[in-house]
């Protein structure tokens, strides 16, 4: 990379934290978001899962109410995370320019919610009763659009569709602009919404879901033997990325440098990861390549780490075939196991994660680890956080995705 590119805002809504600094704290301490749902529908429509982890603080606690009618529950988390990012990188009291600012966001699914209920309304109340917004609220990049006009970003609005890869890509799709000379400051990251009974249903039917109905908070359990699937998630994460000489003209405060990303596509099934792991070793590769960063800087990992039977295993044979056996010395944390699963907002705000322990020097826990698959003998960080070596180091934020999507981005301390 041609241009030195730095974190310098943090924003996120998610359900161990409506704020960063909630979040990372919860984080530290290892506190689990899911919990039963209390929705009517659960009984309703007779779901097989009747938990998820949903955001600490609704949006529209957050929001003017204006704003929530206008805006998809997924966008609705997009501007909350962004507009904590744009406040805490200064750039409310900043002079940017708006054709040298640029927004890159990611989702996986996009406005479910206001396609589904428009399609409710369509069957029961006839078309003169859905919204005119209907189409612009339920657009994926409708996130990526309305973040735009917030705030005024002329450069560039792009949106990452790439499942649960989308929030990590869209940090790659801030690289390219940067390098590429096309803006000085990005915003990217991205939301999800998608706690519906469609979705619910749907990945129950493909026995992605972990079925403890009994015990929620320990439902995610990422390596551990007992592990029978995921937690749907829900939130977002923004960061606001900037080349180092726009942000030292400014004197903006620097998180973490933005090193480098790999992405790469398996070409094999679409849902499966490939059981060879060959693209996501490429994605680590390549990500490490791009951050002209050798095997033993690495000393923090944020992985995937779903806690699906068949997706942790990939993921740690891509590690052992990159690493080799350095990998027993990287501190490996699997947040989805607090979080849950936020789809195509998992990379944005693991990537928070993983900026925040490079930054205080502590990696988050990983929680409900009762029995670690002995086929997966990675050191994970359990009980407390693990302290990171002082100097200079490099941590990853891994996220893979339906469809054989792989990306992986790298973060140098500052």
């Amino acid at each position: 990379m041609t241009r030195r590119l730095v974190i310098t805002g943090l924003g996120a809504t998610t359900p161990i934290g409506g704020d960063v600094p909630t979040l990372w704290q919860n984080a530290l301490v290892g506190t689990p978001g899911a919990s039963t749902l209390e929705n009517d529908w659960v009984e309703r429509f007779s779901l097989p899962v009747s938990f998820a982890a949903t955001v600490e603080v609704e949006p529209a606690d957050v929001l003017a109410r204006p704003e929530t009618k206008r805006m998809d529950r997924s966008t609705q988390f997009g501007m909350v995370a962004s507009r904590e990012a744009w406040k805490d990188a200064g750039l409310d009291e900043a002079d940017v320019d708006p054709d040298r600012l640029a927004v890159a966001y990611g989702t996986g699914v996009g406005g479910v919610w206001t396609l589904l209920d428009s399609w409710d309304t369509l069957k029961e109340k006839g078309p003169r009763r859905v919204m005119p917004m209907t189409v612009p609220m339920l657009m994926p990049n409708g996130s990526a659009g309305a973040l735009s006009m917030e705030f005024g970003a002329r450069a560039a609005a792009r949106t990452a569709v790439s499942a649960c890869a989308s929030g990590t890509e869209a940090l790659d799709i801030a690289i390219r602009q940067l390098t590429a000379g096309e803006a000085d400051v990005v915003i990217a990251g991205g939301a999800e919404a998608a706690i519906h009974p469609v979705c619910l249903a749907a990945f129950s039917s493909m026995q992605a879901l972990s079925r403890r109905n009994d015990d929620p908070a320990a439902a995610s359990r990422p390596y551990d033997v007992d592990r029978d699937g995921f937690v749907m998630g829900e939130g977002a994460g923004t960061l606001i990325v900037e080349t180092e000489e726009h942000a030292a003209a400014r004197g903006a405060k620097i998180y973490a440098v933005l090193a480098g990303s790999g992405v790469t596509s398996d070409a094999h099934h679409i849902t499966a990861p490939d059981p060879e792991a060959s693209g996501a070793a490429r994605a680590l590769r390549r990500a490490l390549d791009s951050a002209d960063a050798s095997v033993d800087e690495v000393t923090h990992i944020n992985a995937h780490a779903t806690s699906t039977p068949v997706g942790d295993r990939p993921e740690y044979a891509a590690l052992r075939s990159t690493f080799g056996d350095h990998v027993d010395d990287l501190a490996v944390s699997a947040t989805k196991s607090q979080t849950g699963h936020l789809l195509g907002a998992a990379g944005a705000v693991e990537s928070v994660l993983t900026v925040l322990a490079l930054h205080e020097r502590r990696a988050p826990v990983t929680i409900n680890l009762d029995n670690q698959d002995p086929d997966m003998p990675l050191d994970v960080v359990t009980g407390e956080p693990r302290a990171l070596p002082p100097g200079d180091q490099v941590a990853l934020c891994n996220s893979f995705g339906f469809g054989g999507h792989n990306a992986v981005v790298a973060f140098r301390n500052a």
